[in-house]
């Protein structure tokens, strides 16, 4: 029995529109991958292949999906590369609307050429289903047809895993502190007795979880300042200027900066700290 898919062209524009919506509403929903991976390892191609070889008799099926995964491969990192060199960037969103357009402007031009051509030229897309092959085939054959569809299976359900279910990378915390201009420069160095000044001190959470942390400021030693308990998420970041005053005398100050996460007593990372002189 074979069986002709229509419109497949259609098929692949709504299926990249319908990427859009998804990954824009539901950015961690599962359905975003199941459309992703085709909409940049085959539709590219697919659509570019379409628009340059119209006609039924240039390509066959096989050749015509071969080549539409290796142009898919070479045409989304070129997109990449030339996204690099422009405001937007190689990011998300700037990514998904370049191969949507791609994909739309070459199905048009497809559509287009394929248009021009007599029904019987044009190619389309066709299923052969039946099990006269299969029951002609031997123990052997049969076997090793299962097996090779078994590893196609295990190799998508793989690589659909790892995507859904990313290793979770380093855990970490970045501190640090600049000065008032955002600056690792310009720090105050000459300074009065009570008189109060400030830095700008950052914090950013890469620990994949949330984490409740809080500073202290001191002075050689001594406590001058605190900064209250702050909740950071994933990725979440808190920067502001935190300010210290000296009580007393004295050359060569050291001024630190302590992070702590969480009720832990002792600091969570190595204290940051520059030297000020103190006059009266």
């Amino acid at each position: 029995m074979r069986k002709k898919l229509q419109n497949e062209l259609l098929f692949i524009n709504v299926s990249v529109i319908l990427l859009i919506i998804v990954i824009t509403l539901f950015p961690s929903n599962v359905l975003r991958i199941i459309l992703g991976l085709p909409s940049l390892l085959f539709f590219p191609g697919y659509t570019l292949t379409a628009a340059l070889f119209p006609q039924r008799n240039r390509l066959d099926s096989t050749e015509r999906v071969a080549l539409s995964f290796v142009v898919s491969l070479a045409v989304v990192p070129l997109i990449a590369l030339i996204l690099n060199y422009t405001p937007w960037g190689v990011r998300l969103y700037p990514i998904l609307l370049s191969v949507t357009i791609f994909i739309l402007v070459t199905s048009l031009i497809a559509w287009h050429r394929q248009r021009r051509l007599a029904e019987a030229e044009r190619f389309t897309v066709s299923f052969h289903l039946s099990l006269a092959p299969w029951r002609g085939q031997g123990l052997v054959d049969k076997v090793l047809s299962i097996v090779m569809i078994a590893t196609v299976v295990v190799f998508v359900g793989t690589v659909v895993y790892a995507i859904a279910i990313p290793r979770v990378g380093e855990k970490f915390t970045e501190f640090y502190v600049l000065g008032l201009e955002g600056k690792a420069i310009d720090y105050p160095r000459k300074l009065k007795v009570g008189e109060q000044v400030g830095v700008t001190v950052g914090i950013i959470n890469r620990e994949h979880e949330t984490v409740i942390y809080w500073v202290k400021v001191r002075i050689d030693g001594i406590g001058n300042n605190q900064v209250e308990p702050l909740e950071l998420g994933h990725d979440e970041k808190w920067e502001e200027i935190v300010s210290f005053t000296p009580r007393r005398a004295g050359d060569s100050q050291k001024v630190e900066f302590l992070l702590y996460k969480d009720k832990e007593s002792e600091p969570c990372l190595a204290p940051l700290h520059f030297l000020i002189d103190v006059k009266e």
